[in-house]
Order: structure tokens, then C-alpha cells, then sequence
């Protein structure tokens, strides 16, 4: 596994040497992604409180995603639309006011939203209480955020960042499912080439196996980053079909993927709280995406 980890940092040190990446690169080397930084994030966003729409929480975090991205030099852009009767408001971060249509473009998201009640806790007095989303919403927009201070340090990539509103509260007072995704493919003119959905992956136990529904080719890409990492918790296997933010993206054929730990047990109770978040599990998959990011758009790794 050091072996395999050792020769992923030195195709990442190419890179930056080759490429003349060197914004934001120190002692030659790329940007490292900091796990606890990303954990400090999920911190953050805790202390602000239940986060569903509607909510004080909800208005402070998106607050809190905008200064942090305009920070490290994001252009952002909130999209305020009604979607089946909801409010819905995304946040849409990009580099470049203009796509390059010469270039992949590949979407990252998460949702920053959470649960407003805990329907799912094992104690009966406690599931009319809202959820506080420590994994369940925080873990995704973390990694997304510690990603936009890497990422400006890479040249010429089509990348957005995109935090999704109104993933979390399916089935309750008229909210479907991951509106906020549907509310932003329902708007695309352009279609990015392709997608990649970060959700509940803070997990201490983290165990994240291939989503079903998932694009089988680049679901493929991604889970060769992690191995060629050595990291372990990407387990190589179909387990679960879910729906979640990536679904309206392969509805219209856009290939999408979702890395998902589902197998959470403290998922939609009062007991998703700041201690079942690891940020070794938060660098695993900044590791795995900016990994896979770079040999993609680059096209060196692998066996080579």
C-alpha cells in the first residue's frame, strides 16, 4: 500500500513540474488536502445549528460557502428558483466566467442541507427533532470546500463546485428528494461532461462500495484512483442503489457518480454529531478525487 501511495505522490509531482502548476504550490509539491482543515469545515457548519430550509442555520451556511470559496478567488453565483412549489437555492462556484467547450468539464457536488427531523433515531422522543448533520451534509460540503482552496492552483480546468439545497428532507411536508440537483439540471442549456456527487463521507468507520446507479465508467476511474492510492475504504463492490443528487444528472445521460457511505447507523438521528466525523475519512476522498482529477485531465497515472 506505501508503495502504491508513494508512486500516486510522485505522478502528482510530475504534474506540478511538468504542467508549471505553481500557484499555491510549496516546496514543489501540489497542495496537500488537509484532512483536519476539512474537519474543521464540518465543525463549522455544525455550530451553526440545524441547517434545513427555512431554518437560521440554512441562511448562516450558505453565508458561510460563499465567504469561504470568494476567499480562495471562487466566482459564485446563487440560484434562487422555485421548484415544484420550493424554494430552492444553490450555490454555484466556477473559475471561469466561460466554459471551455474544448475541455472536459466536470461538476463536484454536495448537499449542504440537512434532515429536519430525526426520524430515524432509535428513542422515540427524539425524532421530531432536527438532525444536526455533522455527516449527513457537513462531510460533503467539507471535502468540496477544502478542495476550492486546492483547486485554483491548478491551470485551465472546466470545474465547478456546486452545494446543492433540498437534498435531505424527502417525504416531509411536501419536499421530495434531492430537488436542489433537479432544480439545477432542469436549467443546464450545456451539459458537463461529468459529475461527481460527495455525500455522507466523513464516516470514522468509512466503507464507501460503488452506488448502483452510478456511471459504471467513470464510477471506474475514480475507484482505480483509490486503489492506485492504497486507499482501502473505496471497496470495489456494487452494494446499494440510492437516489441522491447524481440522479437528475443520469436522467439526462450525463455520467454521474455517488461516493456515499450509506451504511451510516447514525443516519437521520439526533446522534450525527461532530464525533462520528474522522478527517482521516475526509482526506481519504480529497485524496481519491484531486488523485483522480489531475490524471484525467492530464492523462498520465495508472500503469504507466
Amino acid at each position: 500500500m506505501k508503495l502504491r501511495y508513494s508512486l500516486a505522490i510522485l505522478v502528482l509531482f510530475l504534474l506540478s513540474s511538468c504542467y508549471g502548476i505553481e500557484d499555491g504550490v510549496v516546496g514543489g509539491k501540489l497542495p496537500n488536502f488537509d484532512g483536519e482543515r476539512a474537519y474543521k469545515i464540518v465543525v463549522d457548519q455544525v455550530s451553526l445549528g440545524p441547517r434545513y430550509p427555512g431554518s437560521e442555520g440554512h441562511e448562516a451556511v450558505q453565508v458561510y460557502i460563499i465567504d469561504y470559496l470568494k476567499q480562495f478567488g471562487w466566482s459564485v453565483e446563487q440560484q434562487k428558483i422555485e421548484y415544484q412549489g420550493k424554494q430552492i437555492s444553490n450555490i454555484i462556484a466556477y473559475r471561469h466566467e466561460y466554459i471551455d467547450l474544448n475541455q472536459e468539464w466536470v461538476i463536484f457536488g454536495a448537499h449542504y442541507d440537512t434532515r429536519m427531523v430525526s426520524d430515524e433515531d432509535p428513542n422515540p422522543s427524539r425524532r421530531m427533532e432536527p438532525v444536526p448533520g455533522a455527516n449527513d451534509g457537513g462531510s460533503g460540503v467539507a471535502v468540496l470546500l477544502e478542495m476550492a482552496r486546492i483547486l485554483p492552483s491548478i491551470p485551465n480546468m472546466n470545474i465547478w463546485l456546486v452545494f446543492f439545497d433540498a437534498e435531505d428532507n424527502g417525504k416531509l411536508n411536501g419536499w421530495q428528494w434531492a430537488m436542489g440537483s433537479a432544480a439545477f439540471v432542469d436549467q443546464l442549456t450545456l451539459f458537463p461532461d461529468k459529475v461527481v456527487i460527495v455525500d455522507m463521507v466523513g464516516d470514522a468507520d468509512q466503507n464507501i462500495y460503488l452506488e448502483k446507479s452510478s456511471d459504471p465508467e467513470l464510477a471506474a476511474e475514480v475507484w482505480q484512483a483509490a486503489e492506485d492510492l492504497g486507499i482501502e475504504t473505496f471497496i470495489n463492490e456494487p452494494k446499494h442503489r440510492i437516489l441522491d443528487d447524481h440522479t437528475a444528472f443520469l436522467m439526462k445521460e450525463i455520467p454521474a457518480i455517488d461516493i456515499i457511505d450509506i451504511e451510516y447507523p447514525y443516519w437521520h438521528t439526533t446522534q450525527d454529531t461532530i464525533d462520528k466525523v474522522s478527517p482521516q475519512s475526509l482526506k481519504n476522498v480529497g485524496d481519491v478525487l484531486l488523485f483522480w482529477l489531475l490524471r484525467e485531465h492530464f492523462k498520465v497515472g495508472g500503469d504507466q
